[in-house]
Formats: structure tokens, sequence, C-alpha cells
């Protein structure tokens, strides 16, 4: 049987910025978690793990992440294929993809009461923006219709260690993960490592600012799984202890 909402009193949703107007005075009742951190840093498989722990919890668990739209994944798969792609369109497209998902699936999941865990949020899409040239008050301007997640996660991983784990899952390098279409290296790994190097500096930029945890991605995948779970369950914890 799941069980009743964790905080069992609506509260007003907390944006960003402006937020989704017609949407401001909209209560929620669950809780939002986001789990950041670079391809190969585990995100999904740690996804995985939360989501069938809490599901065995009886908690009513859905998941969200990017380019999952169903409006908008279609048109940046079929436009990240006819390169170059302008900076600030390929930020747009994402920026469009999530607002679709935050409206449609993200904030009704709140509302019912849903813990809502997000493989990647808006902070991967500002970091990549400002390592492209877009300045970092143009991209928090662009996302401030963005809820503010109750968790946010990043797992930092050495961008050497980075390397070897997406090459031995995939056998390639994506252009964009890699950094190829902004570095004038003709060295692949040369490229990857430093445009992961510059990503992972703007994650720390915005520890403080968006109050990111970051998690030592590097370790065994148990241990990482146990040190998420350990803070999740305080977090859960601490809202039972405030609502009894």
């Amino acid at each position: 049987m799941l069980k009743e909402p964790i905080h069992n009193e609506p509260r007003t949703m907390e944006f960003y910025g402006e937020g989704l107007p017609y949407l401001k005075d909209t209560s929620i009742k669950g809780r939002l978690i986001v789990i950041e951190g670079p391809d190969g840093s585990g995100r999904s498989t740690q996804i995985t793990s939360i989501t069938a722990r809490l599901e065995s919890e009886g908690h009513a668990v859905i998941n969200t992440g990017l380019k999952r739209s169903e409006l908008i994944s279609g048109g940046i798969l079929e436009a990240k294929q006819k390169l170059p792609i302008g900076k600030k369109t390929l930020t747009l497209f994402y920026a469009a993809d999530f607002a679709d998902q935050l409206e449609h699936k993200i904030i009704p999941a709140l509302q019912a009461g849903y813990m809502v865990l997000a493989d990647r949020y808006i902070y991967t899409l500002m970091a990549r923006s400002i390592v492209r040239g877009i300045s970092r008050r143009w991209s928090h301007d662009l996302f401030g219709f963005a809820l503010k997640p109750d968790l946010v996660f990043y797992l930092d991983v050495d961008p050497f260690d980075l390397f070897h784990r997406v090459f031995q899952k995939y056998s390639s390098l994506d252009y964009y993960e890699s950094g190829a279409d902004i570095d004038t290296s003709d060295d692949l790994f040369d490229s990857f490592v430093s445009y992961q190097r510059k990503i992972a500096n703007e994650f720390r930029q915005m520890e403080r600012r968006y109050g990111l945890i970051r998690i030592d991605g590097t370790r065994p995948i148990e241990q990482v799984n146990l040190d998420l779970q350990k803070r999740v369950d305080a977090y859960i914890s601490r809202l039972w202890r405030s609502n009894s």
C-alpha cells in the first residue's frame, strides 16, 4: 500500500525567478529530488536504486530527466544531428523540453504527493551554456521558471575516470558531451577532459547559490548508493518528525 504523501500540508511552490505565472498559486504535497552529474557518473544507476528503495517503503515515485518531453525531445535529437547548431538555440531547445515536463509531469506529480526523482535538472543545462560562452545572468534568467528542488545531489567524478567509463560503455564520445563543438583540439581525449573540467568548475560555483550537495562519485557504486540513501533517508525522517 502506498504511503500518504510525506508532508500532508500543501505548500506553495518556490521558483528561482518569476516561475510559471499561471501556476504560481498552485499547491504541492510531494518532494523533488535531483541527481546531477556528467555522463558516466552513475546517475541513472543511482536513480534506479533509490526509486526501488522508496517504492519498497511504500512511496509513490515518478522519474524524469532531460530530453524526455514527448513534445520536444524528438526535435532536440533531430537538431543535434544537423551540426553545427547555435549555442543559444540548443539551450532554448532544452529549456522548452524542461518547461514541458515541468508543467505536464513534474508539477502534477508533486500535486498528487509523489516523490519525483530527476535524472539531471536545470544545473546541467546552465553549466553547458556557460562554458559555451553564454552569460551566467542570461542562463539564470532563462531558467527562472524552474521549481526549486528539495534536494540536489551532484556526482563529482574525475574527468580522466569519466573518459574511461564513457568509452567503455559507449565505445565512442558524444559530440556535445565531449565539448567538440567548442574545443579547437584535434585530440578527442584532450577535448573531453578539458570540457568536463569546465563543467565541473561551473558546478562548484553553483554549489552555494543553488544548494547542491557534492557526492564523491569516484567510489564504487555500492558506496555511492549507501551515501545517497543515507542522505535521502535522513531528509525523509526529518519530514516525518516535523509532521508528527
